[in-house]
């Protein structure tokens, strides 16, 4: 009988003890692993994407509008543009050696004249007046000095309107490739927001299979780790898009502006233009190009100009005067015309002569290494958009495939048959492919308006074949 008792009390004490075990490791803690609500960031209910900037407040904001703001605003513009006005006002003053040039003049003198006064034995010395000296003076002929330099000016004002041209693309890319990283960062957010909202159910299953006893407490805290990375993550994300905003709107010249709705995504938009199609719209467009010529020819009238050295100038010139021992006492005047050959300096005018010829080749070489460099560079933009575009397809195949992963990995957790390792690799997964789309996607573009920068026009792109990643 007492054999019977200890066994029995042996039997409770087990039972007792087994339940015990079982019930470690087991008791929800909310203080340490609160509800998944109060672990996400709090996100904006609202549909459009509000981001600071423009003149209007939350107008919608797209690439035209973007462009349209950067050319009105962007101070590089408008410093380029003052060039094209301060190179006019050059062009006139060349021109001005052709008009009369006036002088007028007026004085007193006091003179005691120092031979005079020693032969005569007596000091001389007289006032002498000038009432006012009036000349007038025409240059009528320069031997083509004056047109030279004009040709010279009137070239350096094309260069600045080409310069003002090859301003203007580059703003063009920057703001575009600008607009394109705010929509990439856009997405990455996006994507963030969909990884933290995945966690959360990963982190509500983990605790709903803790609470029945099903999982031990170490799936809570790996789900726990994982929301608070993907959290980390999301506010990165946002980071990036308001320096993404910045950059935006620095390159507008717009710094200081309210906010606007950016209401575009990225998008796949394909082109068609072949490599020779590139090089032969540069030619004509490319403002460099044009620029590297106008330098080459500018080169060549200097140095028609530097063996003009030695050509005089034809003038004529009048004047007038009234002064004398007293301001009205007498008047004179003096009319003539004059060929005024300058100062010969042999040497120097031969090496002046030589060094615009050695400036004049410099120049050719240099237009020729500018027409290298603007091939190279539309050739790797071209090779980078054909990569990026045979890319996109991949990484969109390779999205699709990695969400089915991640829908079947999570069928799988929630009876009971994955682990948290394997849900929470397929999620991973499934973030980094859709990064790795959105970069393909924002590459592309870039690379596009790259491209559209190299050879100096916009690409049309065929609007029929537009692929967008669907939510």
């Amino acid at each position: 009988m007492i054999k019977k008792i200890i066994i029995l009390s042996m039997i409770i004490s087990l039972t007792g003890l087994t339940a015990f075990a079982e019930e470690i490791g087991n008791t929800v803690n909310e203080t340490e692993f609160p509800a998944s609500d109060n672990v996400l960031p709090k996100t904006s209910d609202k549909a459009d994407f509000i981001i600071e900037g423009s003149v209007e407040k939350n107008i919608d904001m797209t690439l035209d509008k973007c462009i349209e703001l950067a050319l009105g605003n962007n101070p590089q513009i408008n410093a380029a543009f003052h060039d094209i006005l301060a190179s006019d006002s050059r062009i006139k003053q060349v021109w001005s050696n052709y008009f009369p040039q006036f002088n007028w003049q007026t004085g007193y003198t006091k003179m005691r004249q120092l031979q005079l006064s020693d032969a005569l034995g007596e000091n001389l010395t007289f006032n002498y007046y000038l009432l006012g000296q009036i000349t007038l003076q025409q240059m009528l002929y320069d031997f083509g000095v004056t047109q030279n330099q004009a040709t010279i000016r009137r070239l350096d004002y094309e260069a600045y309107k080409t310069t003002l041209s090859a301003t203007i693309n580059n703003v063009i890319y920057e703001t575009k490739d600008a607009y394109y990283n705010l929509l990439y960062a856009f997405e990455n957010k996006r994507v963030a927001e969909d990884t933290v909202n995945k966690f959360e159910l990963f982190y509500d299953q983990a605790k709903a299979f803790y609470e029945i006893g099903m999982n031990p407490k170490v799936d809570v805290t790996i789900a726990e780790v994982n929301l608070s990375h993907a959290k980390l993550q999301l506010i990165q994300a946002d980071n990036a898009v308001n320096l993404a905003v910045a950059r935006l709107n620095n390159v507008m010249g717009v710094p200081f502006i309210d906010r606007y709705n950016v209401v575009e995504r990225l998008k796949y938009l394909p082109v068609d233009i072949t490599f020779n199609n590139s090089i032969e719209t540069a030619r004509e467009a490319r403002p460099e190009l044009k620029l590297a010529e106008l330098k080459v020819e500018s080169a060549k009238q200097t140095l028609k100009l530097a063996k003009k050295s030695y050509f005089p100038t034809l003038s004529i010139e009048g004047q007038y005067m009234v002064g004398g021992s007293s301001p009205t006492s007498n008047y004179g005047y003096n009319l003539g015309g004059y060929l005024n050959f300058p100062t010969i300096n042999g040497m120097l005018i031969k090496n002046e002569i030589q060094e615009a010829r050695y400036l004049y080749d410099k120049e050719i070489a240099n237009a020729k290494n500018t027409q290298n460099k603007i091939y190279l560079e539309i050739q790797n933009a071209y090779l980078k958009l054909e990569e990026k575009k045979n890319q996109i397809p991949v990484a969109m195949l390779n999205v699709k495939q990695s969400k089915e992963n991640y829908e079947l990995s999570f069928g799988r957790y929630k009876v009971g048959e994955a682990s948290p390792t394997e849900l929470k690799d397929a999620q991973i997964n499934y973030q980094q492919a859709q990064l790795s789309y959105y970069s393909a996607l924002y590459q592309y573009n870039s690379a596009k308006a790259e491209l559209e920068k190299a050879i100096g026009k916009n690409i049309i792109s065929k609007a029929d074949d537009i692929i967008e990643l669907g939510e």
